[in-house]
């Protein structure tokens, strides 16, 4: 059997990891309390404000996203406190399960999977809390699990006119991939995780915190300690970190926010939405139906029908004979979809190449003839090609 050393990762994450950034990651370590850590800890910060487009507290936690999450919501909420969550797949799922954990009384707004959250439920639940019992909106941006994004603009401006209630949101994949103005959409809590858009391994989260939300953190009685953000406002009034933090996913970190730097947001931006046109437009090509509504595609991933083909036969098939890792489907939709991940340190090669493994799978399987293959790839090149 051959040993794979080539495996392309085509998931929401982890996702691929640059050369420089995996050279940073081999550094010797240093001491997380010494002057060097501390300049780096100064420029990584900046950097994370550029990239949330904020003048907030951006944190960083030693966890994955759904520390971040848990951060957001343990610090700012008490029990027994009124929350909106949005639900309409995995995370959004997840999110609910987390509130109820802390004893939060749960309002849920949901829809299918597939299907954008409405805003407008948002904004009649909102509207109609004129005790402004409702003390959080708790949602998921870019919902992987389905490969949809959620209006997160027209969301946040409900839950401002509200005026009490706090933003806390799940933007692990769409931060860094489209874009999200902290301060002109006035989000109050924003989590992301290191394997996504960052381009770096897993283990480091963050959390972006407004002065509402730091208000709010005066007011909160559920238990925190590892997680309690006061620790982490105050260590970085020093450049430090509370505990002792992953050192070598800092120094990641860091050359990952100068390599995104150096490119730009705009550029950032647009890559991930010409690979999103790319993918979904090449499906379409390929009989293939989009499981997410078209008009809401994630900039992150695309989730993929397969109709009478078993999804996960479809994947290992793909993994086995191109060393393509692709992400199957969770729980009822396990086998009837694949997700195609084009989320950070993904370039046009790699779309190409997926495209055309799929091609070649599917032709094997007699489900498509040559000239639609050819085609498939022709569509995405010009896409590819759009500036």
């Amino acid at each position: 059997m051959a040993i794979q050393q080539k495996l392309s990762l085509m998931i929401p994450g982890p996702t691929p990891v640059p050369e420089k950034v995996l050279q940073a990651l081999s550094k010797h370590p240093i001491g997380h309390r010494s002057k060097e850590f501390q300049d780096l800890v100064e420029s990584t910060s900046k950097n994370l404000q550029w990239l949330h487009q904020t003048q907030n507290d951006v944190l960083t936690i030693t966890g994955s996203g759904t520390a971040a999450m848990e951060a957001g919501i343990i610090n700012t909420l008490s029990k027994g406190d009124k929350v909106i969550c949005g639900e309409n797949g995995k995370f959004g799922e997840r999110w609910v399960k987390v509130a109820k954990e802390f004893g939060l009384e749960v309002i849920k707004i949901d829809s299918a999977w597939g299907t954008p959250l409405n805003p407008e439920e948002f904004k009649k639940i909102l509207e109609e809390d004129q005790k402004k019992e409702i003390k959080a909106v708790i949602l998921t941006h870019s919902e992987t699990s389905t490969g949809i994004i959620n209006d997160l603009e027209t969301i946040s401006s409900y839950i401002r006119e509200h005026k009490t209630a706090l933003s806390i949101v799940d933007c692990v994949t769409s931060l860094g991939a489209c874009n999200v103005p902290v301060d002109k959409w006035q989000l109050d809590i924003v989590a992301s995780g290191s394997q996504k858009g960052y381009m770096i391994p897993p283990g480091l989260s963050f959390i972006s915190m407004s002065q509402k939300a730091w208000e709010a953190t005066e007011k909160s009685n559920l238990p925190k300690f590892y997680l309690n953000l006061k620790s982490y406002k105050k260590s970085l009034l020093s450049n430090s970190n509370p505990y002792t933090p992953a050192v070598n996913l800092i120094f990641a970190l860091d050359e990952s926010l100068k390599m995104m730097k150096e490119e730009g947001l705009e550029s950032i931006f647009l890559r991930h939405k010409k690979h999103k046109l790319a993918m979904s437009n090449a499906a379409k090509a390929l009989n293939l139906k989009l499981f997410a509504n078209e008009k809401y595609l994630s900039p992150s991933i695309t989730a993929i029908e397969t109709g009478e083909i078993d999804a996960e036969e479809f994947r290992k098939t793909i993994k086995n004979k191109f060393d393509i890792l692709l992400a199957g489907g969770q729980d009822h939709l396990k086998g009837k979809i694949f997700r195609v991940g084009h989320l950070g340190y993904v370039n046009d090669r790699d779309i190409i190449t997926v495209i055309s493994a799929i091609s070649k799978t599917l032709l094997d399987l007699g489900k498509i003839t040559t000239q639609q293959a050819g085609e498939a790839v022709v569509i995405a090149s010009k896409y590819l090609e759009e500036n």
